[in-house]
């Protein structure tokens, strides 16, 4: 941060309303100047400045007085941060549908919202349901507090402008300026990120993966992918292409999801979540030939997993996308896993299903709104 001698007054009192703000936001419900003080180790004086100041631009409310604020007789000013001062917005935009959360500046849900879409909706129509979506969830607020940021999980490669760099799951994806679009739809900062990745943000914060730092996550789909975090942090690689694992079969392999999710020694034609889902309700039905047909598939996946595991050697692994609906994967999982592998992780079921991808879209967008809540300067206080 360089030194502070030589007096930067605005400089530290950004410092101190950073430090503030987070004490009153990660802290107790409400909190007394005195324990403002003594939580950021500013004078009182400081204190009782900077809280006047939040509470002008909204961000802090006074919740009234109680007990002794030190003095004799005086009661003590109680304050608490304000959650409800804005609203953030986690989308997430899939082949079959458009899913939101809305949420307030804590990170607490306040509402959800899905629309259907076709698979070969265009880019400008599956944007447009994913305003929809949130015009139904913002319409529902009696309040007006403004939109904050927004958070977005895509399928595909994105790079850190919001830009899908390549897409072949939706149709006009490949190319589309994403985070540019919607951040002209909402007026507000736009985070996108791949939908795997945002996956095991979700599962980290609420989920399966609390707790944990090295971390894979795996959307089984009909092209699988996969979000990796190290050491806590997540791993995109240099483009944005880090666990595309759905592109293994482009190796070489004839094991292609046509072929592996066959019923008829055919290729499954056409090949979409519908067709898979009725081989899925087929196997689930006794059905050998469709048991052998998710055997193999859910084979294959282990094999894309186990790559990622050699490599990453995480510590667990998360199984989400439609695998989490299926009868006993996570046990052949985690057997397979202990013969190709030299250490084998925990491998555990996604806590949070079908809500991963636009829960850890509504991370991103509590992420931005932390930024700019505890930035100090051009340099975040985090």
């Amino acid at each position: 941060m360089g030194s502070l001698t030589g007096g930067d007054p605005s400089l530290l009192r950004r410092i101190n309303s950073a430090a503030v703000l987070r004490a009153l936001r990660d802290g107790e419900p409400s909190c007394s100047l005195t324990d403002l003080a003594r939580e950021t180790g500013l004078s009182r004086p400081t204190v009782e400045g900077v809280v006047e100041g939040l509470a002008e631009a909204g961000l802090v409310a006074e919740t009234g007085v109680s007990g002794s604020g030190g003095r004799a007789g005086r009661p003590a000013r109680r304050f608490r941060f304000r959650a409800e001062a804005g609203l953030l917005l986690g989308i997430e935009l899939g082949p079959r549908r458009v899913a939101a959360v809305l949420a307030d500046l804590a990170g607490h849900r306040l509402g959800g919202g899905v629309r259907e879409v076709s698979t070969r909706a265009t880019a400008d129509e599956r944007l447009a349901g994913a305003r929809a979506v949130a015009a139904e969830l913002l319409a529902g607020r009696e309040d007006a507090a403004p939109l904050r940021a927004v958070g977005v999980g895509s399928p595909g490669i994105v790079g850190l402008d919001g830009t899908v760099t390549l897409c072949t799951a939706l149709p006009g994806w490949t190319g589309l300026d994403l985070g540019g679009r919607l951040r002209a739809a909402f007026g507000c900062p736009v985070q996108v990120e791949n939908d795997a990745n945002a996956a095991v943000l979700a599962e980290r914060w609420v989920g399966a993966a609390a707790g944990a730092d090295d971390v894979v996550m795996v959307l089984a789909g009909l092209s699988p992918g996969a979000g990796s975090l190290i050491g806590g942090r997540l791993h995109r690689g240099h483009g944005g292409a880090a666990g595309e694992i759905g592109a293994l079969h482009l190796l070489g392999r004839q094991a292609t999801p046509e072929r592996l999710l066959s019923t008829s020694g055919e290729p499954l034609d056409p090949l979409d979540e519908m067709a898979v889902a009725r081989v899925i309700a087929e196997a689930r039905e006794g059905d050998r030939r469709a048991g052998a047909a998710v055997g193999r598939f859910v084979a294959r996946l282990v094999h894309d997993v186990a790559a990622l595991v050699l490599a990453l050697d995480p510590e667990l692994v998360v199984i989400g996308g439609w695998a989490v609906g299926l009868d006993e994967v996570v046990e052949p999982v985690r057997r397979e896993l202990e013969r190709y592998c030299l250490r084998t992780p925990r491998v555990v079921a996604s806590a949070l299903g079908d809500t991963a991808v636009a829960t850890g879209a509504l991370r991103l967008a509590l992420d931005q709104v932390e930024r700019e809540l505890y930035a100090v300067g051009g340099v975040s206080s985090r």
